[in-house]
């Protein structure tokens, strides 16, 4: 997705408006910009993908401080997702521009299966909440599922007709959601069962930059560079809810049951936290960097953010 990011940086920076009040201190993570943020289920470790080509593990402190404990190398491209296995903390799985994806076995920090079959740069992954299914897509505009068991593709699910840039499974694993590029702008379903498009979403004018269900597996929230925040019922794949318009491109959003709300981080920098009832963020901070993806606190009391200049940044934001 950088590649459509980097084209609209400075329309994006032009048109924002900085928000108020102190911004949190960045520490460095990266040589390259920072990619994708994942908090592992118990919430004591952040795992960063940067453009370095390399995945960071972090301590992760109730307060937010961390401290590196170890580096997955291997990658021979800018890393473009992690994603934790929800059940087994050992497992953690990674998507990247050398048309792989990659499932780690971090008590040694080795690569456990390279997955291969993609032909293009490979933007997504996510695990099933029961850990036995994972899903990838990416430029080569296909979706897949794979056995995170044995490393095997199960099925090349379909395409989009553009770069998929993002993957989410429903909080019951039976439907998974893709979306991206292409003509239509569209958020697809897939049913995990039946290996098979269910449904689509279409409402969005412009790419679709990430999608997260709720805790309620017929909930689906979206943004995308028409800078709005849509809220789906996937049941009669009917938009309910139209949030925005943003004051910058939203380029990553994470959903916090605990919290019952939606972060959003914008390629001005900008971070927005939204109630899905509310017609403007309940939360604003702004980072004088360009960001790229958010992570909730397994309590939902702050993010994580990731950016251009290889930074992460904690922001509490409160219950």
């Amino acid at each position: 997705m950088t590649r459509l990011r980097s084209a609209l940086f400075l329309l994006g920076i032009i048109s924002v408006t900085p928000a108020v009040g102190a911004q949190p201190t960045p520490l460095k993570a990266h040589g390259a910009l920072v990619h994708s943020v994942a908090v592992s289920p118990d919430g004591k470790t952040l795992a960063t993908a940067g453009f370095d080509n390399v995945v960071k593990l972090w301590d992760l402190a109730p307060d937010g401080a961390l401290k590196e404990k170890k580096a997955l190398t291997g990658h021979t491209g800018p890393v473009y997702a992690v994603a934790f296995h929800p059940t087994d903390a050992k497992l953690v799985a990674t998507a990247s521009q050398d048309k792989t994806a990659r499932i780690w076995d971090v008590t040694d920090g080795k690569t456990k299966f390279e997955l291969k079959g993609h032909t293009d740069i490979v933007d997504a992954i996510a695990f099933s909440p029961d850990g036995k299914s994972l899903a990838t897509a990416g430029a080569d505009k296909s979706v897949r599922l794979w056995n995170p068991a044995d490393g095997k593709e199960v099925k090349n699910l379909g395409a989009h007709d553009g770069s998929v840039y993002v993957v989410a499974f429903s909080p019951d694993g039976k439907t998974l959601a893709s979306a991206g590029a292409g003509k239509d702008n569209l958020i697809k379903l897939w049913s995990v069962k039946d290996l098979k498009e269910l449904k689509q979403l279409k409402g969005h004018e412009q790419p679709v930059t990430s999608i997260a269900f709720t805790g309620d597996d017929k909930v689906l929230v979206s943004a995308s560079m028409d800078r709005t925040i849509r809220v789906w019922n996937v049941v009669d794949a009917k938009e309910t809810k139209k949030l925005g318009p943003t004051t910058d491109d939203p380029y990553a959003l994470a959903w916090s049951e605990k919290a019952k709300t939606a972060a959003v981080c914008g390629y001005s920098g900008l971070i927005t936290v939204w109630a899905l009832d509310a017609d403007k963020p309940k939360f604003t901070k702004a980072i004088k960097n360009p960001g790229y993806c958010v992570a909730f606190a397994a309590d939902g009391t702050f993010v994580v953010t990731g950016h251009d200049n290889g930074t992460v940044a904690v922001t509490p934001i409160g219950k």
